[in-house]
């Protein structure tokens, strides 16, 4: 990728910040640092540019770095040597996918910091942080309560799913309950669905304890005792009846099916030069507010621009600070791009 300017002041300068941003957006970008980054790709052309060429570096980077011997039968006896220039600012963007997934934060605190019960409840995607350095991000529709004391953390799913990334104290164990199971965790990332006759647990991270702490009707030929507590590893899901007192069904996932199932979870869109439509569509399929494209040839309207999917606002402000295009609101649902007048 060519550079997108001849060297000058201006050029070092918009390059400079270019790098910047990639550094800041690879750590995570709160909601006011996302509303600014966004409009300092609006500004100016070229600063969309810059990104581009430098993330391009960055990948280009990441495939030396996993380069093995058993990848080429000569190897370039160039790929382990030193580079010539220290370029400290790329070192973290193999977490950049994994941190910018994080949706615009709301921060939450609770009344009090030794014993705490609140509902946390969604209509869109959410995340909340918690007092104590968990996280709870909640599907469409979910519900989960939280009680916390001195000695443990309980969080209750009352309805949907939701994704815990719990913050690790030995101490204070975080036990999430779920229709009569209990999921149990120290440090560790899985996500939890009340299915209508299931329970489904999905760890992406670490392990937990699954037990079930309420006896379940028992058909009359079923006289089973109460299941005993399951341990379950990353990169596996379990399925607990709902209905029967049966052993969780615990079977190992795949990267991609854990992708698909946690497909609703907010991430970061990547856009270089692709069509507004394209972009629309994405957010459209993800939110519950709608942009509609009031003239078609906005569609082919090319948009340079990286933002976490579940950030409305943001996508409008960067529209409406686009050349030639007006937002216009139409109910609570609704945003309507077109054409200035």
């Amino acid at each position: 990728m060519k550079r997108p300017e001849l060297d000058s002041p201006g050029a070092q300068r918009r390059a400079h910040a270019a790098a910047d941003w990639l550094v800041r957006r690879d750590r995570g970008l709160t909601a006011a640092e996302q509303d600014e980054f966004l409009g300092w790709l609006a500004a100016d052309p070229r600063h969309g540019e810059w990104l581009a060429l430098h993330r391009q570096t960055v990948g280009n980077f990441t495939a030396l770095a996993h380069w093995r011997p058993e990848h080429s039968a000569e190897p370039n006896p160039d790929l382990l040597a030193p580079p010539r220039r220290k370029i400290y600012w790329f070192a973290p963007t193999l977490l950049a996918a994994a941190a910018a997934i994080a949706i615009a934060l709301v921060w939450w605190r609770p009344p009090s910091a030794i014993l705490t019960t609140a509902p946390i409840a969604s209509t869109d995607l959410k995340r909340r942080i918690l007092d104590e350095g968990s996280s709870v991000e909640l599907n469409h529709g979910a519900v989960v309560t939280t009680h916390f004391s001195a000695t443990e953390r309980r969080a209750t799913l009352v309805r949907g799913e939701a994704l815990f990334t719990v913050a690790k104290d030995p101490s204070r164990p975080f036990i999430v309950r779920a229709d009569g199971v209990d999921v149990r965790a120290v440090g560790t990332a899985f996500s939890v669905r009340l299915d209508p006759g299931a329970v489904v647990v999905l760890v992406t991270e670490g392990s937990v304890a699954l037990a079930r702490t309420e006896t379940v009707p028992q058909v009359a030929e079923d006289k089973n005792p109460r299941p005993p507590s399951s341990e379950i590893s990353a990169g596996h899901r379990a399925t607990v009846s709902r209905t029967k007192a049966e052993p969780p069904q615990i079977t190992q996932v795949s990267p991609k099916v854990i992708a698909q199932q946690l497909h609703w979870q907010p991430q970061l869109l990547d856009f270089s030069s692709a069509p507004l439509a394209v972009a629309v569509a994405e957010f459209n399929g993800r939110n519950r507010v709608q942009f509609i494209l009031a003239d078609e040839e906005l569609a082919a309207l090319p948009i340079v621009a990286s933002i976490r999917s579940d950030n409305v606002e943001g996508f409008a402000k960067f529209l409406a600070a686009a050349p030639g295009v007006e937002i216009k609101r139409r109910g609570e649902t609704e945003i309507i791009v077109r054409r200035k007048r």
